[in-house]
């Protein structure tokens, strides 16, 4: 993410840093280049207040982002609201991202206009964040590794739910939920990777079995707030019943 001065040659040393940037989705979250505005100047903008207020609502009554601080923090990756979270104006196509170089997750307010939205986009940069934390994920080299992250965290964050897909007019009976996990996990990969379609497909098709099951740190897919707050509940209950053995 940092971005150094080249001596020689400087147009090419830039064109370079540039391009490399674009492949890696960069280019998707321009306030990632700025200085950071002053309190003040940011007070001023009704989006960042907004997204500000709303991510706090999420982190504090949402019970899929409550597991996942939960599990980061067993996980020894304590999560601050102010270090963690960013608040910055993206691209139109993209609700949010996670920033593996910084460990940031960034949250796009211009385009989060619902509590809803805002609760999906938290939960699954939180599981990106989660996977970054436990594991040694190669985001940037490795295609397969985001292919697998993708895929997990569609499927445990509620973007597959039924009221979400039919909200995208989407329809189907069995194996639909599957459908969902993957069209999604390749759209995402296309969006922050300058790959091919085939070339993402291929990696969702040679990973998703593995992926899709791993339902850490979950235990089950949540498909409604009912089921995340059952798996918050379980979650909790995890180190007693094995201190009791």
């Amino acid at each position: 993410m940092g971005q150094g001065e080249a001596e020689s040659p400087p147009a090419a040393g830039k064109k370079g840093a540039e391009e490399e940037r674009d492949d890696f989705g960069y280019r998707l979250f321009p306030d990632r280049n700025k200085k950071p505005q002053s309190f003040l100047a940011r007070s001023l903008f009704t989006f960042h207040n907004k997204c500000q207020l709303m991510l706090r609502l999420t982190l504090e009554t949402n019970p899929y982002a409550q597991l996942l601080l939960e599990a980061l923090k067993q996980s020894g990756c304590t999560v601050f609201n102010d270090r963690h979270f960013s608040c910055e104006n993206c691209d139109g196509c993209v609700s949010g991202g996670f920033d593996a170089a910084t460990s940031q997750i960034v949250l796009c307010q211009n385009n989060i206009r619902q509590q809803s939205h805002m609760n999906r986009v938290v939960t699954h940069e939180l599981i990106h964040a989660f996977d970054h934390c436990r594991a040694h994920v190669d985001w940037f080299k490795n295609v397969k590794h985001l292919a697998c992250s993708e895929i997990r965290a569609a499927n445990l964050s509620g973007d597959c739910t039924l009221m979400n897909e039919i909200a995208r007019f989407k329809f189907g009976l069995k194996g639909h939920h599957q459908t969902c996990v993957r069209d999604r996990a390749i759209r995402s990969i296309l969006a922050v990777r300058k790959v091919s379609k085939e070339t993402a497909e291929k990696a969702v098709d040679e990973v998703f079995d593995a992926c899709f099951n791993d339902l850490e740190p979950f235990g089950r897919i949540p498909h409604s707030k009912a089921d995340a707050k059952r798996a918050y509940r379980d979650f909790q209950n995890r180190d007693r019943y094995t201190a009791n053995l």
